[in-house]
């Protein structure tokens, strides 16, 4: 099967000549020729000097690629300019994630998990070429050193890395190599390092999911329901398949397909499609209503996910309580490149060509559509036009819908299957929609003695195959996180949570239920601190005396924002700091509004301790990059529904961050020997809340309904 696109392909057909480095089920390193590999590779060195650097991780945009290679070409002392990196099979006995154990991308885990693992096989390759140079000179493995891809001998003679692999295959790795001392990273923690995939995205040379084709390749678009939880009644194929280029219309569990030979005429085809839908099961009502069930949810009991003391008490006797109301819409991922994939059915086995962000979930959702085993499904991983969470869900749903389609066809045609910006949009897997109610107490000292948050919303887990291992006595952590979590010493705590019922389907989103509680959590803070006349960072470091790491980044923050320091009129400042995948973020917020009140965002000043940072300048564009899709989400972004119905379609309607609309960022990063955690995400919690405080500062109002602008704040535009 011919692919229209530049893959090397290493994996199935690498020649003889090639070196492979990479840990067994033990954990031991091996080193053997590729044809006769049996365990987990992750360097493969090419004849060439090449070194190819296998990625467990694909890349959404947030570094993944650029991260691992860096610590293999760190050990392995290896030129970057000699660095090459494909991605892994599907196969999670070799390639699990080791945070969760299943093959994916997710929950900004990529470099927390693969950080030592990825640096040992650097090392074990190192030692390798080294043992086999030394037999090959005769001279001893401490009399050779490797500089940039270069190895010496104590003569002065050198070689590159491909002139030892034949020697190098024959011989036993370390179970455990050498690693460097930090002391002598030159290449970790240093700013030295392009982004390995920049030149390929800026010169069209990256290719996409989307970019792929195959040979005999039928194009595919689905009419799905319009209302969640819809199925279809009837339907009448004639006017799409008079339309130049439809091939067939055929009926899914999802939907209807129809084929085409283009994406347009497929598209074309479809909106000539008649269909009758039951709406039966679906989800008939609108936001409003939907909204208001959740408000009065709170007012019945919860389930409990912590209980410090006794909160409802103490608030009873509190000489000062604050309470606030939240409410937060559905919200889609809306990443730049719609869902697609290509799928090709042969007999008992299928191949997937997507930017797939879990393996563990696609091959056993395509192999139980089309009765085939979970190791008949070979996944070929390409870049992924973003994610934000999209592209991993518990069904694999576009993947699903590709084998339904193909399954349908029948024919044994490849499919790929293109959901439109308008599919995406209104296609489901929003974060859920939210309504909190948060009521805390001071005592006459002015601090905070109780703390009450309820929150209702649904569970992003339950009702998945992740209930049984990740949802706890009735508690989908993904809920509650952040709530449940909160760093303040505050001595009475509880935090209750209503898993409300909809046939919307959600999902986590970037940074998943940090998204909502930091926003609550840190505003309700700031009225805290409000109501006991104290400053909205001093409060905060007195309740952080026993989380330093959270102290830290929020007194960085203040110092390089010059917190203190007076604000002119009509300007406002605020802050906020939160924990989220094990990383610490403080953000403060600079605003300005004119004679009418419209708001305007002129500075972000970023403070995170993610431990050890790999990357600088890759921690440095995924905090603002966190901070601009934060902001964009918190000022204008909302899911709507109209008797069920998604009311949005496309960025006009659900309307991205605009240029004009990015501040100035700043981001420091606090130097550590901690462990790397994540960096994904982490960026996005604090902004909403900083910028909210930042707002009250301004105008005295406080910003308790999202997006902004249905609470009556204006931007300027």
């Amino acid at each position: 099967m011919n692919i229209q696109v530049s893959r090397r392909g290493f994996l199935a057909s690498a020649a003889a000549t090639a070196l492979v480095i990479g840990y067994d089920a033990r954990g031991a390193l091996a080193a053997q020729k590729l044809q006769s590999l049996s365990v987990n590779p992750f360097v493969l060195i090419g004849a060439d000097g090449t070194v190819t650097v296998v990625a467990k991780h694909f890349e959404m945009g947030q570094g993944t690629t650029t991260g691992l290679a860096t610590l293999v070409a760190e050990e392995l002392d290896a030129d970057w300019s000699q660095i090459r990196v494909e991605w892994a099979p599907a196969d999670e006995s070799r390639y699990a994630n080791l945070l969760f154990g299943s093959q994916g991308t997710g929950g900004s885990s990529a470099i927390a998990n693969s950080f030592e693992q990825y640096r040992k096989a650097g090392a074990a390759a190192r030692a390798v070429l080294i043992e086999a140079a030394a037999k090959q000179w005769g001279v001893a493995p401490a009399s050779i050193t490797i500089e940039t891809g270069v190895m010496r001998g104590p003569d002065g003679r050198t070689a590159g890395f491909g002139a030892f692999i034949d020697a190098a295959s024959s011989l036993s790795a370390p179970a455990e190599p050498v690693l460097k001392n930090p002391s002598d990273f030159r290449l970790i923690g240093k700013d030295r390092l392009p982004r390995y995939d920049s030149k390929a995205k800026t010169d069209g040379s990256a290719k996409f999911a989307i970019d792929l084709r195959v040979d005999n390749m039928v194009y595919a678009v689905i009419a799905r329901p319009p209302r969640f939880g819809g199925a279809v009644a009837s339907f009448d194929p004639a006017g799409a398949l008079a339309v130049k280029g439809v091939l067939d219309v055929k009926q899914i569990p999802r939907g209807v397909v129809v084929f085409a030979r283009n994406t347009w005429a497929a598209i074309k085809g479809r909106q000539a499609l008649s269909v009758e839908w039951d709406f039966s099961q679906a989800e008939n009502r609108s936001t409003d209503a939907i909204m208001a069930e959740h408000v009065a949810a709170l007012e019945k009991p919860g389930t409990i996910a912590r209980a410090d003391g006794d909160a409802d008490a103490t608030l009873a006797g509190a000489a000062k309580t604050v309470e606030a109301e939240f409410k937060f819409p559905f919200l889609a991922h809306a990443p730049m490149e719609p869902e697609n994939c290509i799928i090709a059915v042969d007999g008992d086995r299928a191949t997937v060509w997507d930017g797939c962000q879990f393996p563990s979930i696609t091959r056993p959702v395509v192999a139980g559509t089309l009765g085939i085993p979970p190791e008949n499904v070979d996944v070929h991983t390409v870049y992924a036009g973003g994610s934000f969470g999209r592209r991993a869900n518990p069904t694999a749903d576009y993947n699903a819908e590709a084998a339904m389609a193909a399954k349908a066809l029948g024919d044994g045609r490849p499919v790929m299957l293109v959901w439109t910006r308008e599919d995406d949009i209104q296609g489901g897997y929003y974060r859920p929609i939210y309504a909190q109610r948060i009521t805390a107490g001071l005592d006459e000292d002015g601090k905070p003695v109780a703390w009450s948050h309820k929150l209702a919303g649904k569970s992003i887990l339950v009702d998945t195959p992740f209930e049984s291992v990740l949802v706890k006595d009735g508690i989908d952590a993904t809920s509650v996180e952040g709530a449940s979590t909160l760093p303040y010493a505050i001595p009475n705590i509880k935090v209750d949570i209503r898993n409300m019922k909809t046939p919307v389907p959600v999902l986590w989103w970037r940074a998943v239920g940090h998204t909502h509680t930091a926003y609550s959590t840190e505003i309700v803070i700031d009225m805290l601190a409000e109501a006991a006349g104290a400053d909205p960072v001093a409060f905060r470091m007195d309740l952080l005396k026993e989380h330093p790491r959270h102290a830290g980044v929020l007194k960085l923050a203040a110092e390089k924002a010059g917190w203190g320091e007076p604000v002119a009129e009509g300007k406002g400042r605020g802050v906020a700091v939160h924990e989220s995948f094990r990383s610490y973020v403080a953000q403060v917020v600079d605003v300005s509004t004119d004679s009418d009140g419209v708001v305007k965002v002129d500075r972000v000043v970023c403070a995170v301790d993610c431990g050890l940072a790999v990357n600088p300048d890759v921690i440095r564009a995924q905090m603002e990059g966190g901070i601009g899709y934060g902001l964009g989400a918190v000022m204008r972004n909302k899911i709507t529904l109209t008797d069920g119905a998604v009311d949005q379609t496309n960025f006009w309607d659900y309307e991205p961050l605009r240029i004009a609309d990015m501040p100035k960022v700043e981001v420091h990063i606090v130097p550590s020997a901690e462990a790397p955690t994540g960096v994904g995400e982490p960026g996005l919690p604090p902004i909403g809340p900083a910028l909210a405080n930042a707002i009250h500062a301004a105008t005295g109002k406080w910003v308790t309904t999202l997006p902004m602008v249905d609470d009556g704040i204006e931007f300027v535009s």
